[in-house]
């Protein structure tokens, strides 16, 4: 016993009890699997032991976190083709990191690239952050944002994919939900408006980064996922709590998946790598006076924060004095046309580009926007074909006064 112990690679600690006339053999749980004997790799089933093939060593030397995806390299990539400088000094100004050493170094010193003798190989952290573009390189990586019509994945209103790099998606996500949720506008007296997200954007954008840096990127059938219902919002990724960390310790402890990724979104200050985040989020939806985000975590994990109901949210159409004037249009879109007619009415007039700017839409939902209230009458254009602007009718401003969006003269 003691012989096949020490043959194992790595050796185990063995130790036996006497009881009575029975020897007892207590061989603990390992801490460095897996484990192997002269025979091979065996996986303990219940009552017996079954030997493992090639594949099924790789899942579970994968699933015991000894090969990481964000450490590997992919001998396919074209460092001088798809490597893009211009992103790693982006990075480095945005980390406070001087660039006075050359590329190679720095990317070594990142955890981006591997050790080689006298050089240093990309990994595939340094793919995720600082490819030309990552669609070219590994399509399981992109982060889809999708807006629903209802509580259902039925009916899809706007669709999003995001794969430039890793950094490009996170913003991309918090860019499609500051597009589709509802800001309401206070007043105080100040020059500047204070804008409320109907759920705080920092909770959302704290999970979306989380997403990104903890998804499973074995899992190539999967994709991060930011979904908008009529009564939620629902981020998840491929993979549910990494190993090391149990259900009781979730929200306790910080145990990474992929360690040089997590690395370089805390240079940025995007992660804090202390177990707070979910913490935090708790805390931001229980200032706004929301529920706290649920977390499920299977194969994929989860968080979801549930939207306050509103009256305008019936069946995902408008209602009340919007309802009347703009039809059966989404809840979502009423919040939308509202809110460009309160930035005209502070503006007192906005050119196209001017609008897109800062209600943060993207050109052709503008578009369509614009065609509905200049059909409607609640807005006019004025001046050059090219250079005009876009100005409340007084239909418009009795319409905007009557739904309360008026809050003060221009």
């Amino acid at each position: 016993m003691l012989n096949t112990a020490d043959h194992c690679d790595p050796p185990l600690t063995v130790t036996f009890e006497e009881a009575g006339t029975v020897l007892v053999v207590h061989v603990p749980e390992g801490s460095d699997k897996p484990y192997r004997c002269a025979k091979g790799f065996y996986l303990r089933v219940g009552p017996s032991s079954q030997k493992l093939n090639r594949d099924q060593i790789v899942e579970f030397l994968k699933a015991e976190g000894k090969v990481r995806f964000d450490e590997m390299e992919n001998p396919g990539f074209d460092f001088q083709a798809r490597f893009d400088q211009q992103k790693l000094g982006k990075f480095l100004a945005r980390a406070g990191i001087t660039e006075v050493l050359d590329t190679s170094t720095m990317l070594r010193n990142l955890g981006a690239a591997n050790d080689r003798p006298d050089s240093a190989a990309i990994n595939n952290t340094g793919i995720l952050f600082f490819a030309r573009n990552l669609e070219h390189t590994y399509r399981h990586t992109v982060v889809t944002c999708a807006l629903y019509k209802g509580t259902e994945k039925s009916d899809v209103l706007d669709r999003k994919d995001f794969n430039e790099d890793a950094l490009s998606s996170i913003e991309g996500a918090m860019v499609f939900l500051r597009q589709h949720l509802p800001v309401r506008y206070e007043f105080t007296g100040a020059l500047k408006r204070r804008e409320i997200p109907e759920l705080p954007l920092e909770a959302l954008r704290e999970a979306v980064v989380n997403a990104v840096c903890h998804r499973d990127y074995f899992e190539r059938g999967a994709n991060v996922m930011v979904e908008i219902f009529d009564d939620r919002v629902e981020i998840s990724n491929p993979g549910g709590l990494p190993k090391g960390l149990s259900p009781e310790e979730f929200g306790k402890r910080s145990v990474t998946r992929n360690r040089n990724i997590a690395n370089l979104l805390h240079r940025l200050d995007y992660i804090e790598k202390m177990g707070t985040g979910i913490a935090r989020m708790r805390n931001w939806m229980a200032g706004a006076g929301l529920k706290p985000p649920k977390f499920t975590f299977t194969t994929f994990f989860t968080a979801a924060f549930m939207r306050p109901q509103t009256p305008a949210r019936t069946g995902g159409v408008s209602g009340g004095v919007s309802g009347a004037v703009f039809g059966r249009v989404t809840s979502v879109r009423q919040a939308r046309l509202l809110r460009l007619l309160r930035l005209l009415h502070e503006s007192g007039g906005l050119s196209a580009p001017g609008l897109a700017h800062r209600a943060d839409v993207a050109r052709r939902t503008l578009e369509r926007d614009l065609a509905l209230l200049s059909k409607l009458e609640l807005i006019r254009f004025t001046g050059p074909p090219k250079t005009g602007t876009y100005v409340l009718t007084e239909k418009g401003r009795a319409f905007l006064k009557k739904s309360g969006g008026m809050s003060h003269q221009p």
